[in-house]
């Protein structure tokens, strides 16, 4: 006959057995995959100038506005000068424009036009004389007629440097003075651009962050457009993440998740901060059982500043929500 302890006994292992499937069914974790990052900044090359001095190192620190490298600037000099110069003399013929003709110009075109009546004069005079000798057939027809035509030309020129004065005397028109103006415009436009352009060839941190990598060294000549500088800027990393089509309804921008760093036994706090509204493909480090037939959709995790100092493209793993 079995005793009461020992029935109990059989009654507890059945149990135990019976709990260790259920328990073997117990949902774990959900997790993603994926890889640290930082948000990243590049520094084009403004033209193809030679590198002639590099004041920061991969991996420097360097404050928003700090020099990084400096191109060489002949050339950017030689056309800033010529288009200061060109502005400046645009400047100076609009003043004399405004001013108008001096009174010496005034005074030497009427004294042309003096010159030329009394020439005109003469030569009317001429060609009368001889209009009344050909009358009497004392002279050729043609003398006449030379005579004439230098009478006409003399007084053709005469009504041209009277219309040269009278346009002196009137001044400037303010048509000639709005095109002044605007050729103004237009040189000290072409000269800030210049200088523009000279100052992109220091090349400047547009915020604070850390120097990843440059491409080209001291002395290198790149071409124009092309990275010379790579910054890792922003206060934390960002986990990217791919998260698989049977998960996307749990995470949801904002929601705070656990970032577990490899080599890193403690799990980073993170919040998400974008969730990709088109799938792509699963890279293969993120494909795990069934996961490897199904698309994915790229999220971003960002961190808090305590893992400022953590290394980019290191493999993480992020928890979500269950149900």
């Amino acid at each position: 006959m079995t005793s009461p302890n020992e029935s109990g006994r059989r009654r507890l292992r059945w149990l135990l057995l019976a709990a260790l499937p259920l328990a073997a069914c117990k949902p774990a974790t959900p997790e993603v995959l994926g890889t640290l990052e930082w948000d990243r900044i590049t520094l084009p090359a403004p033209a193809a100038e030679r590198i002639v001095s590099v004041e920061a190192l991969e991996g420097d620190r360097v404050a928003a506005g700090a020099v990084v490298l400096r191109l060489e600037a002949v050339r950017a000099d030689a056309q800033l000068e010529a288009a200061q110069a060109q502005a400046g003399q645009s400047r100076e013929a609009l003043l004399e424009m405004e001013h108008g003709p001096r009174i010496e110009a005034v005074a030497q075109a009427r004294a042309q036009v003096a010159a030329l009546r009394a020439q005109a004069v003469d030569a009317r005079s001429y060609s009368n004389r001889l209009a009344e000798l050909g009358r009497q057939r004392l002279v050729a027809a043609a003398d006449a007629d030379r005579a004439l035509a230098s009478a006409e030309n003399a007084e053709a020129q005469v009504r041209a440097a009277q219309e040269a004065l009278l346009e002196l005397e009137r001044g400037t028109r303010a048509e000639r003075i709005a095109q002044g103006q605007a050729a103004v415009v237009a040189a000290d436009a072409d000269a800030a651009y210049q200088s523009v352009t000279r100052g992109k060839l220091d090349i400047i941190a547009p915020r604070a962050g850390r120097i990843d990598s440059l491409p080209y060294k001291l002395g290198d000549q790149a071409p124009a457009g092309t990275p010379l500088a790579i910054m890792l800027v922003g206060e934390a990393p960002y986990a990217r993440v791919y998260v698989p089509a049977a998960m996307r309804a749990r995470i949801k921008v904002g929601q705070s998740v656990r970032v577990f760093v490899d080599g890193y036994e403690k799990p980073y706090a993170g919040h998400v901060r974008v969730v990709r509204s088109d799938p792509v493909f699963t890279p293969y480090y993120a494909l795990t059982g069934d996961d490897t037939d199904h698309l994915s959709y790229l999220a971003e995790i960002l961190l808090t500043p305590a893992a400022a100092d953590l290394p980019l493209g290191v493999p993480v793993r992020v928890e979500l929500p269950n149900g």
